[in-house]
């Protein structure tokens, strides 16, 4: 019966994923360890916080001394490190804290286990969850596959590139048991409104704009959240240690057409004419060094493993709208305070 250590467990995918293994594996032990930056949202847990199978500790994965006293204390015979800061926008303003979290972070965390588990592997698993945007960007065609050369492009992808070779090298120089999977752009319920996706539904209901970037023609392959945990679950009990898998949804979007289907939704939702949503898009200077396509190849997920996403985009995004529709407390909770002025200095500055 495993214990293992949830990092980022509050966030958006770590809050999805530390539900399924806190209510599916009720044997196995899950402590989740979050900073509880702006992302990390406790609310996200409310319904399973009493479980007697899962412990929330406040703390930064950055923290050797903690992590330390942590593998000590608890035995952990696991790892789900999905603890990270994400958003590409924020690297740009700040790359230092991307790399001290993505990439001293993950370095802290191997060292910590490493030197708990002290050579002794059997049952012993680091699973380290990554991006496709390690790849760089796309032309029109092609896919990314497990063996795309890296080639990042912003300060965030360019931190989990790090990330991902420091993993690599702990298992090729110490043996350690290590899993890697790389995923495209996620969206679902309790996604913190500064993505596309949640922004956009967040401005919708409230008739403010909906901020594009250069003329929306960039293109991502979009995966629902509990389908990518699903995968995660899959990999984590059944993939190949040493192996590195892509997690992809199959959803190619340009961000305009994306949006666009957002608010044909949203109107139908709200009662509201068709169109009205349409008409808040703006548009706004493009993001430097903006890629243009991610799209993933998951073959080898589905040929191995027998995983597949469960939802195509239109049916998932449905599914969160109705969501952020049922939920409108967490959403005014979480775009309170710190997000509204890190809004108004994103955007309203274009």
């Amino acid at each position: 019966m495993h214990k293992i250590l949830i990092t980022g467990g509050a966030g958006f995918i770590g809050s999805h994923l530390t539900r399924l293994f806190v209510r599916k594996y009720p044997g196995y032990t899950i402590v989740n360890l979050d900073k509880l930056t702006y992302a990390g949202n406790l609310e996200n847990l409310r319904d399973i916080e009493n479980e007697p199978n899962y412990h929330f500790i406040k703390g930064d994965i950055t923290d050797l001394n903690l992590l330390r006293n942590l593998f000590s204390a608890h035995k952990f015979t696991a790892v789900l490190h999905c603890a990270a800061e994400s958003h590409v926008d924020r690297s740009i303003t700040d790359p230092l804290a991307f790399i001290n979290t993505n990439v001293l972070g993950t370095a802290s965390l191997l060292q910590a286990a490493k030197e708990e588990w002290a050579g002794d592997y059997e049952n012993k698993i680091f699973y380290h969850i990554s991006t496709d945007e390690v790849y760089g960007s796309l032309g029109e065609t092609g896919f990314f596959t497990e063996t795309t050369a890296y080639d990042p492009r912003s300060p965030y992808s360019a931190s989990k590139a790090s990330s991902d070779h420091i993993v690599r090298a702990f298992y090729h120089t110490y043996k350690m048991p290590v899993k890697i999977s790389n995923c495209s752009n996620n969206y679902g319920p309790y996604h913190f409104p500064e993505k596309l996706i949640p922004l956009c539904i967040h401005n919708i209901i409230n008739n403010k704009p909906l901020p594009i970037y250069g003329k929306g023609e960039n293109v991502r392959d979009w995966l629902f959240v509990e389908d990518h945990v699903r995968a995660i679950d899959v990999i984590f009990h059944n993939g190949k240690i040493g192996e590195t898998y892509n997690i992809g949804g199959h959803n190619e979007w340009t961000n305009i057409n994306l949006v666009k289907e957002l608010c044909r939704q949203m109107d139908d939702k709200l009662g509201r004419p068709k169109g009205s949503s349409e008409k808040l898009i703006t548009y706004v200077t493009d993001r430097a060094g903006h890629d243009l396509r991610y799209a993933i190849d998951a073959s080898k997920l589905k040929k191995e493993l027998g995983w597949m996403p469960s939802l195509q985009f239109e049916e998932g995004i449905s599914k969160t709208i109705d969501w952020y529709l049922a939920n409108t407390e967490w959403l005014k909770h979480v775009t309170s305070g710190e997000y509204q002025h890190y809004y108004t200095e994103q955007y309203h500055k274009r």
